[in-house]
């Protein structure tokens, strides 16, 4: 059975949502000398970029929606394929300025639906 596609943006409410509490009350340079926590973001970085990858594979239509979602899926791909070069500022400036963007789309796209997050949810582990 397909992956309902509005998983999809349900794991990207939720990654942006553990960003947002990573960071809440850091700072720049807090941020990038703690190790543990860059990788924590990076990583949510990276699953919401994959599910918006995904999304745009199974249903274009909606992933089309998302602002920048090619950059988003750029974004990801340098995180998880140059992490040599990441730079912890831009990684830091998208927690403050794309995130909360990203996650009012995000809400709005599974709202007029009525979406019953845990119901969808419990039907993707079939």
């Amino acid at each position: 059975m397909a992956r309902d596609p509005r998983l999809y943006l349900v794991d990207i409410g939720q990654a942006a949502k553990l960003v947002e509490e990573f960071v809440h009350g850091k700072t720049l340079d807090e941020f990038r000398t703690d190790a543990m926590l860059r990788s924590a973001v990076e990583r949510q970085f990276e699953i919401i970029g994959e599910a918006i990858n995904q999304l745009s594979r199974v249903a274009p239509e909606l992933a089309a929606r998302i602002p920048d979602a090619r950059r988003i899926v750029d974004f990801r791909n340098v995180l998880a394929h140059g992490y040599a070069t990441v730079d912890g500022r831009v990684v830091w400036h998208a927690t403050q300025t794309s995130l909360p963007q990203l996650q009012a789309t995000v809400a709005d796209m599974l709202r007029p639906a009525a979406v019953d997050i845990k119901a969808l949810m419990n039907e993707g582990r079939d």
